[in-house]
Formats: structure tokens, C-alpha cells, sequence
């Protein structure tokens, strides 16, 4: 992806995202061709290709401007890492069902599994949300278990129609995490 921060050019790649994310919800993924994006979009197939290398390309782009959003929440909000977690999933949640719809869940978590270990090396410890709950301990193994323990819930939310309320989730895991640290 082209990372120029010139207004048209962030234009185009908003209206290339949108125009995907408008196809996902009719068509499978794996149906839809650069050709079909570009059509549901005023661009220009030069223009597409000046963004972006492919499909591929705008979904990870897609994916990663959610996963900004949700690194930037989890480092600036008061709140717990969980609280922050279900907020991104309850206010993304067409996203996740697309990717769910279209067996492309794991993509997300591959993104967050090179995301938060790179963030937790570079963050100052004493912001950082993970901070009491690593402590002294190996990071990378921690932050690959979390991670996996969250998302797969999250998955099963999705999986399940997220038809329960974050905040249930949230409550459940919260209680769970209780009795095993009593």
C-alpha cells in the first residue's frame, strides 16, 4: 500500500476501502476482482494501483487502520485492556462479520499477533495496559497467550451471530478471571 499522506490520495483510498467492504457484503471475497472494486468507486483503475497492489492489499489495509484504532484505544484509555477490547469489537462489528463470513478472521489475528509484541517492546511500562499482568515474566509467550485466549473468544462471539452484549462477554471473562486468581 502507498503510504502518502496527500488529502486525494488518502480520498482514494477511502473510497477504494469503502467500495471493498460495500462488495464484501454481497459477494464472497474470493468472487471479487480489482476490476469490481474499481467499478463501485469514481476512480480510475490507475488510481486503484497508484494505492494499492491488489485486493488483498486494501483488505490488510483495511484490517490495519482497525487495528491502529484499537492499539491507540488500548494506550490511551483508562479503562482495562478488556473493557478496550469489546469497545473495538462492538464498534467494528460489520467488519468482523465480514471477515468471519469469508473465513478471514485468522487475518486479524496475524496482524495483532506482530502488532502488540512490537508495541509492547517500544511502550513505556508504566502506560503500558499490560504492564501488571506481565510483569517480570517472558513478554512474548504472555502476549501470545492473551491474545489467543481473547480473540478466540471473539471469535466465538462472532461465530455465534454477536447476538450477547460485549459487555456480557466482558462480565463473563471478568468473573472467570476471578476464579482462577483468587
Amino acid at each position: 500500500m502507498n503510504k502518502s499522506t496527500n488529502p486525494s490520495a488518502i480520498r482514494s483510498k477511502k473510497e477504494i476501502t469503502d467500495a471493498l467492504i460495500k462488495l464484501m457484503q454481497d459477494h464472497s471475497y474470493s468472487e471479487i476482482s480489482v476490476k469490481q472494486i474499481v467499478l463501485e468507486t469514481t476512480l480510475e483503475r490507475k488510481t486503484f494501483y497508484n494505492n494499492f497492489s491488489s485486493k488483498d492489499d486494501v483488505l490488510d489495509s483495511v484490517i490495519t487502520e482497525a487495528i491502529r484504532n484499537y492499539v491507540e484505544a488500548l494506550t490511551m484509555s483508562p479503562d482495562g485492556p478488556l473493557s478496550v477490547i469489546f469497545e473495538f469489537c462492538d464498534r467494528n462489528r460489520e467488519l468482523l462479520g465480514l471477515l468471519h463470513k469469508n473465513n478471514l478472521l485468522y487475518l486479524l489475528l496475524l496482524k495483532l499477533n506482530a502488532v502488540i509484541p512490537e508495541l509492547n517492546s517500544c511502550m513505556d511500562m508504566s502506560t503500558n495496559p499490560f504492564a501488571k499482568m506481565i510483569g517480570s515474566l517472558e513478554p512474548d509467550y504472555l502476549i501470545a497467550f492473551n491474545i489467543g485466549a481473547i480473540w478466540n473468544i471473539i471469535f466465538k462471539w462472532v461465530e455465534r451471530g454477536m447476538t450477547d452484549s460485549p459487555e456480557k462477554i466482558k462480565n463473563t471473562l471478568e468473573e472467570y478471571l476471578k476464579r482462577i486468581n483468587p
